[in-house]
């Protein structure tokens, strides 16, 4: 997979990402950030530090495993596989989840805009205990 400095930069500053580095955002993203994903969108670097600090308060572990990137210019593409560990979901096992993300870099080599593209069922709402039945009922029904 060959990867652009900006890109293959992104990728390693997101797979060491936990609580303890968060306050290093501003190394990949720049100050006017425009992030958004299937549950949430955020915009400058403030509000993300403050989201990514208590998303990650709240997991045991969440790393990425990098696919296949493609980039043109100032535009990039990257799939990816999150193996998330959190207390609350799966009985505290990793689950698994399969994403993209599409990412804006500034004419610095920082993100401008960050976008992910995921399946929120397969993360959060297939794992709750009332609702996750109902939801993989509905995926199987959808799926004949």
């Amino acid at each position: 997979m060959h990867q652009t400095p900006d890109l293959e930069g992104f990728c390693a500053f997101f797979n060491k990402l936990d609580k303890t580095c968060t306050k290093r955002l501003y190394e990949v993203y720049n100050d006017d950030v425009s992030f958004t994903d299937p549950l949430h969108h955020i915009q400058g670097i403030e509000a993300l530090e403050v989201y990514f600090q208590n998303l990650y308060d709240n997991v045991t572990s969440c790393s990425f495993v990098f696919h296949e990137t493609l980039q043109q210019e100032d535009t990039a593409f990257v799939t990816w596989t999150m193996q998330l560990v959190h207390p609350r979901l799966a009985g505290g096992r990793r689950i698994d989840v399969e994403g993209c993300s599409h990412l804006t870099f500034a004419s610095d080599g920082r993100v401008a805009r960050h976008r992910d593209y995921f399946d929120v069922g397969a993360l959060l709402y297939e794992r709750l205990p009332l609702l996750g039945g109902a939801v993989r009922l509905v995926k199987r029904q959808l799926g004949r």
